[in-house]
């Protein structure tokens, strides 16, 4: 390496840098960028948002904040050994040593492996002693140096230092395979798998970790796989490869749990090996988990609340895709499209054109008939919306075996009139139906038929059936009021509802508040029910709020935003003129307490606006680029940009008054 990763300048010892992890860190961050190695606020801001995912205070009184940010110019380690320690939320108490592992966005591997060979040897606590006892800078310069960059060294060290064929394996010997991954692939990673190991040869127990992290990694071996008596997912992430381990019995959990308690891990391991009861690895559940957490370790509540997300989110491009076709039905067809299309499209060709419709493109019979292919095509797209979303929360529950059940309730939703609140009832029936089942553990020679046989069959059976005998006709009624209080609102309730609706769009950017205001105006969307298309303007003009309004902020005052800030805020335009309100997201994620409330401010006023004007929406996506499906799209449009100035202004002056306060408090 030409440039040491940690020099004289980047070390700290026994200054007061702060009572707290946050002016800790921040007061680190400083140090890397005065040493011109950072932008100190960037980094300051990326290695504080990557902590709020999930605390780095360690076992042993240390704390290694670390991330990978567009603000670090060289890849560094900045060390600061604390008078006086602080809470970093660590297993054993506060930290008076901390590591800030600062690497570059997309930066080469070699650094990541100095990084962490670092994180691997503060798990051996003669190591971090001698840190404690250093005298100087240039010590611990020296001591870090022959742990990341040692002069002598021909073989990198691994978290198998044995070969597999020289290990002794006797037959009383437990064999337990273990993979460690951490979002960020950098320290946890490896800490994980080093404390796996050393617990194991304290315990007399064979362990062989796969660490899934940023560098390159040996995978384990079919041999290690295949003896294993049990096996450990200790990730925050999705186990790659998951289907190598399938039969086995498994423990999961979140990685931090290998660092605090390795050890009751492996015994935990240790009796799952034994007991035929024990969970076991699937394929049916080869890549599961959408969210990356560890599935014994999240409470029923939380796993709903994912399924729930997950099935919006595969749902959602059958919306879009149907929506937008259908909207461009509209474009080329007219409106009356709507009440023959299918009836052209199945019927009429190039060669037998239908009588063109009062409101097609030019007048011609050609349009009307494109228009109806469209149409036509948007429609069956849009018919699996409730099966899609009534699928996947299924698949959220239970992976693959979940999918079929939930798709057959959700198309019984669609037949029976319950709509999305039947497809998101029968999703979580056949869901938990399908889960069930993969908790069993059947004879061998019935394992092959339950995913592809006795699932299905069954968790339809359970799911549909109950839509059709119970659930179905009261959910269809509860579906029908729900679409005549739409079609009957007043302007009073209609205001109210829009300033909620928009409320909810910009409260969480893309998150499940978002997704749920935004479920409930597209499944209800239909071109013959009037109050459903304002809601679906309401929903579409704020979610394009947020993006619109930071990127007007930053071109307003530039110099509150860093540069990287600024390079967002051009790109937001397009984003928010797009109906993407995730292009908010990295300066919610910098300034949640000025940007999200300011965002909220700006939607609700939007929402109410576009409801107030009447602005009515046939498409469900789009944002401006559908002006043709939009009612009253001048109204749609005065309603984004009045929300929009709002939010912007609010946003800049909240991030203009703190910038005074921290100038004159410095």
């Amino acid at each position: 390496m030409n440039t040491p990763l940690i020099t004289p300048e980047l070390v700290s010892l026994d200054a007061d840098l702060g009572s707290t992890k946050t002016e800790v860190i921040t007061a680190v961050a400083r140090i890397i960028a005065a040493a011109g190695r950072a932008d100190a606020d960037g980094l300051a801001h990326d290695a504080l948002d990557r902590e709020s995912t999930s605390p780095t205070g360690m076992p042993g009184g240390f704390a290694i904040p670390h991330c990978r940010s567009t603000a670090v110019s060289q890849p560094s380690l900045g060390f600061a050994r604390l008078p006086t320690a602080v809470d970093f939320n660590g297993p054993d108490g506060p930290a008076d040593l901390v590591f800030m592992l600062a690497a570059r966005e997309g930066g080469g591997a070699d650094h990541m492996k100095l990084l962490t060979k670092l994180a691997r040897a503060l798990v051996k606590p003669e190591f971090v002693e001698q840190l404690r006892q250093a005298p100087d800078a240039r010590t611990v310069v020296n001591l870090i140096g022959n742990v990341v960059e040692p002069k002598e060294q021909t073989a990198s060290t691994t978290a198998r230092p044995t070969p597999p064929d020289t290990i002794n394996r006797a037959d009383d010997t437990i064999h337990i395979v273990a993979i460690t991954a951490c979002p960020t692939g950098i320290a946890h990673t490896y800490m994980a798998a080093d404390y796996l190991t050393a617990a194991g040869k304290k315990m007399g127990v064979d362990v062989k970790v796969e660490p899934q992290g940023s560098t390159a990694t040996e995978p384990l071996s079919a041999a290690d796989i295949e003896t294993a008596d049990a096996v450990i997912f200790a990730t925050d992430v999705g186990v790659k490869g998951r289907d190598r381990f399938t039969g086995k019995p498994v423990i999961e959990s979140g990685v931090k749990r290998a660092v605090n308690e390795p050890e009751k891990m492996l015994s935990e391991a240790v009796a799952a090996s034994k007991d035929p009861h024990a969970h076991r690895v699937t394929a049916s559940y080869s890549g599961q988990q959408e969210s990356g957490q560890a599935e014994s370790h999240l409470g029923w509540g939380k796993r709903i609340q994912q399924a729930l997300m997950t099935g919006v989110s595969y749902m959602i491009p059958f919306v879009a895709a149907g929506g937008l076709l259908i909207a461009l039905g509209f474009l080329f067809g007219g409106y009356e499209i709507a009440k023959n299309g299918m009836d052209i499209a199945l019927h009429n060709t190039f060669s037998n054109l239908p009588t063109p419709t009062a409101h097609a493109l030019g007048g011609s019979a050609i349009m009307t008939y494109i228009g109806a292919v469209l149409f036509a095509v948007g429609q069956g797209a849009f018919s699996f919306l409730l099966p899609a979303l009534a699928g996947y929360i299924g698949f959220g529950l239970a992976d693959r075996p979940g999918i079929a059940p939930g798709f057959v309730a959700g198309a019984v939703a669609g037949v029976t009139g319950a709509g999305f609140i039947g497809a998101i009832i029968g999703g979580l029936l056949g869901g938990l139906v399908a889960y069930g089942f993969t908790r069993l553990n059947p004879p061998r020679w019935l394992r092959g038929l339950m995913p592809v046989v006795i699932i299905p069959l069954v968790g339809s059976l359970i799911a549909g059936g109950l839509m059709y005998v119970v659930l179905g006709r009261p959910l269809a009624a509860l579906t029908n009021g729900l679409n005549s209080w739409l079609g009957g609102m007043n302007s009073a309730s209609a205001i109210i509802l829009g300033a909620i609706l928009g409320l909810m769009m910009c409260s969480d950017l893309g998150g499940p508040i978002n997704k749920a205001a935004y479920l409930f105006a597209t499944t209800n969307l239909a071109v013959t029910n009037v109050g459903s298309l304002k809601v679906m303007a309401a929903v579409m003009a704020a979610g394009m709020v947020p993006p619109l309004a930071m990127a007007l902020s930053t071109t307003l005052r530039p110099k509150l935003y860093r540069p990287a800030e600024r390079e967002n805020g051009t790109a937001a335009w397009l984003l928010g003129a797009s109906f993407i309100s995730e292009g908010a997201i990295p300066f919610a994620a910098a300034d949640p307490l000025r940007v999200i409330p300011s965002m909220m401010v700006g939607g609700a006023i939007t929402g109410a606006v576009s409801m107030a004007l009447g602005a009515a929406s046939k498409a469900p996506h789009g944002g401006i680029f559908v002006f043709f499906a939009i009612d009253r799209v001048w109204a749609f449009i005065l309603a984004i940009l009045i929300g929009a100035l709002v939010a912007a202004l609010l946003v800049t002056t909240l991030k203009a008054s703190a910038r005074r306060k921290a100038a004159a408090s410095a």
